[in-house]
């Protein structure tokens, strides 16, 4: 037989379970614009009915409701769109890496405009061409030695200033991996606190938004799989667990946290003197930069520069800058050769016009008119020995050897992927290259944030906090409360009249 007060235990219950469910809908609402934040719903279940099967149950003519009870405070979260966000967001932080250092560099190039270094050798080229035209005049060679200065000033600054910007790359690269071994030590110590809390029966649902924040961030930097492992003791059975993360690689699998043991694998890198990598450690493991899964830390790795399996230096600046080495270590070679050949206003031969570079490193940033050509114009070379004429003031000034000079764009020969060509055509071809590497970037990078939004806006109209449909819950379970206290107000009513009404009819 149920209780004289089974009716105000109900009511009870139901206050209390409607009161839980506002309190979620309170911390949903509180969380609305919170990053990361989850909405959450409280599962309701009946009570188990009285009276309960067995051998001594009462003889009741059938169970009886007991009420509700709410049992859980569950995530409302799609599993599935997590895994789809992360795998977009390592793409976008690979290509975003990759378009911005491009971007920077197109900055610096500065091609095709009146300032770039094509338009510094078209300059040039025109004040020879004076030259040969007019081999004499002290004004069209002073003319051609500023130009030639401009070319040397333009070399060096285009070299150092991608210098500088590679430097700023590996700098940016240097402090992602901090920012990975710290997002590896926070998601460690989440998973300590979730592995205290479940073992009691909890669902510790604000710190497993925590976690998986932290997951989205280290995605941006590297693909990660993530395994996740029961806790022990009362945990629920929609419990999450504590969580192994392990970085993709091509040879497989490398444990980067071990959500068993909490041991970490931080990341480190190696690099020579340059600051080029050349090894990336994960714990034991040893991973070559060229085999590096892709996202944002491959991206900085290939921007600013690494050693290949080959053991040559690589990566968008780092051939920018061999690139602009090469040309001007060819172009000072090539026309000190061809003025060494011609003859001065004064008769002489084996001149040298720019100082010589023995070594094609740093060739861009070693460009310097010789002193002896700075300190009297007369020093070039502007006459070919084979023809040179007395111009009736004893001197030489035919202007040959001016006439093939000038013709440096077409006659210095580099070696390129595609046989030895041209001064004119390896500019063409490094800045073409640059161009379509940057508009891939760009388009790739495009793409990526456009899918990482769309999976973004499903996983946000799962998980985010809609505060209409949380004003129509909130109307919904404050009715069902107000109703469960008119139920204890009807109870307490009987209750009087048992109380106080019955046995009273002899007095």
């Amino acid at each position: 037989m149920s209780s004289t007060f089974h009716g105000l235990q109900v009511a009870k219950r139901g206050m209390d379970a409607q009161q839980a469910a506002l309190y979620t809908i309170g911390h949903n609402v509180s969380n609305a614009n919170t990053p990361g934040y989850t909405r959450q719903r409280v599962s309701l279940e009946t009570f188990p009915a009285y009276p309960a099967p067995g051998m001594n149950q009462t003889g009741t003519a059938g169970q009886i409701g007991m009420g509700v009870e709410a049992s859980t405070v569950e995530r409302i979260r799609d599993t599935f769109l997590d895994t789809q966000y992360r795998d977009e967001t390592i793409k976008v932080g690979y290509w975003d890496a990759r378009a911005g250092a491009l971007e920077k560099m197109e900055e610096i190039m500065n091609e095709p405009t009146e300032d770039g270094l094509s338009a510094v050798f078209n300059q040039f080229f025109e004040a020879i061409q004076d030259v040969a035209s007019h081999p004499s005049e002290a004004g069209a060679r002073s003319v051609m030695i500023e130009r030639a200065e401009a070319v040397g000033d333009t070399f060096s600054y285009l070299s150092t200033s991608l210098k500088t910007i590679q430097g700023d790359l590996q700098n940016e690269r240097d402090v992602a991996v901090t920012q990975v071994n710290s997002l590896l030590e926070q998601i460690n110590n989440v998973n300590q606190q979730i592995q205290n809390v479940e073992p009691n029966g909890y669902l510790p649902n604000d710190l497993y938004d925590e976690r998986d924040r932290l997951l989205d961030e280290i995605s941006k930097f590297m693909p990660v799989s993530l395994e996740y492992t029961k806790s022990s003791g009362n945990a629920s059975a929609t419990s999450e667990g504590v969580v192994t993360v392990q970085l993709q690689t091509s040879q497989g699998p490398i444990t980067l946290l071990d959500g068993k043991t909490h041991q970490i694998n931080a990341i480190s890198l190696t690099t020579n003197q340059d600051s080029y990598v050349t090894g990336i450690h994960i714990g034991d493991e040893i991973r070559n930069p060229e085999s590096f899964p892709q996202g944002k830390l491959k991206g900085l790795i290939e921007a600013s520069g690494y050693i290949d399996n080959s053991g040559n230096r690589t990566g968008v600046y780092a051939s920018m800058i061999d690139d602009l080495d090469e040309m001007a270590y060819e172009f000072v070679n090539w026309f000190n050769d061809k003025h060494e050949q011609g003859v001065t206003l004064d008769g002489e031969n084996g001149v040298s016009f720019f100082n010589e570079i023995s070594q094609k490193e740093g060739a861009a940033t070693g460009i310097v008119i010789a002193d002896k050509i700075k300190q009297n114009t007369n020093n070039i070379a502007a006459a070919s020995s084979a023809s040179s004429e007395d111009d009736g003031t004893g001197r030489k000034g035919d202007g040959q050897n001016a006439q093939l000079l000038s013709q440096f764009r077409q006659k210095v020969l580099i070696n390129s992927g595609n046989g030895a060509v041209s001064l004119d055509g390896f500019y063409q071809s490094v800045i073409g290259q640059m161009s379509v590497d940057a508009q891939q970037a760009n388009r790739l990078k495009s793409n990526s944030e456009t899918l990482q939004g769309a999976v973004e806006q499903r996983r946000q109209s799962t998980s985010a906090v809609s505060l209409d449909e949380e004003m129509t819950n909130m109307i919904q379970f404050q009715h069902a409360y107000n109703a469960s206290a008119r139920m204890v107000t009807m109870i307490d009513e009987m209750l009087d009249k048992i109380v106080n009404g019955l046995g009273t009819g002899g007095r």
